[in-house]
């Protein structure tokens, strides 16, 4: 009688109904020992650390993707915020200027016109006549001001054309050669118009603020 066998699956059999090949029997290991017990232990803590640290790495690369999308839709308001920052500081500070030399005029209206013949002097020293058109001259200013052309070499004629319509501070100073004129109205309009052209280039080439990328 032929000694019975065990089954084993993945067995190949010929016609003949003999064995051909099969895979050997694999026993379970039922019982383990310490040291075996706390090599398991560690080694499947440190899978699931590197499981944790790799789904972490997702997590912080998702995070720093929706970061920096935040950041680039932020960007121009950020950008146009800071431009109506600097407008409204600059035209702060004109206001303060306007304000503090209307005052420095106020006291001094015709200081433009002295520092404006001291810087002329050269220009209208050999023209035989200098006519000054302002408004608002009294005797001694109109003193003051002759004393300032001989100061500036001038040793013709000064002729004043009063201007009722002028401002206290502005003037205009006509000679054979050249004409020179000032007016506080126009020359605050020019700066505003400096500055707005200033600021409008600005605006248009503003620095962009680039975010640098994450490194996981």
């Amino acid at each position: 009688m032929t000694q019975p066998r065990p089954f084993v699956f993945d067995t190949e059999f010929d016609a003949a109904g003999g064995v051909v090949a099969s895979r050997p029997t694999q026993t379970v290991k039922r019982v383990y020992l310490a040291a075996e017990v706390e090599a398991l232990v560690a080694q499947a803590r440190a899978e699931a650390r590197q499981q944790s640290m790799s789904e972490l790495e997702g997590v912080q690369a998702m995070a720093l993707a929706e970061i920096g999308q935040a950041l680039g839709r932020a960007l121009p308001g950020l950008a146009r915020v800071a431009h109506e920052h600097r407008a409204a500081s600059a035209e702060l500070a004109l206001a303060a200027a306007r304000i503090i030399a209307g005052s420095a005029l106020a006291q001094t209206p015709q200081g433009p016109l002295h520092e404006a013949l001291e810087a002329l002097g050269h220009e209208i020293d050999a023209t035989p006549r200098l006519v000054v058109r302002t408004g608002g001259l009294s005797d001694d200013a109109r003193l003051r001001i002759e004393a300032v052309c001989a100061e500036a070499g001038f040793t013709g004629q000064v002729s004043f054309r009063e201007d009722p319509g002028m401002d206290a501070a502005a003037f205009a100073l006509e000679w054979a050669d050249g004409r020179a004129e000032y007016s506080p109205e126009d020359s605050a309009r020019r700066v505003g118009e400096a500055l707005t052209a200033a600021l409008a280039a600005e605006g248009g080439h503003a620095e962009t603020l680039i975010i640098p990328e994450g490194d996981g």
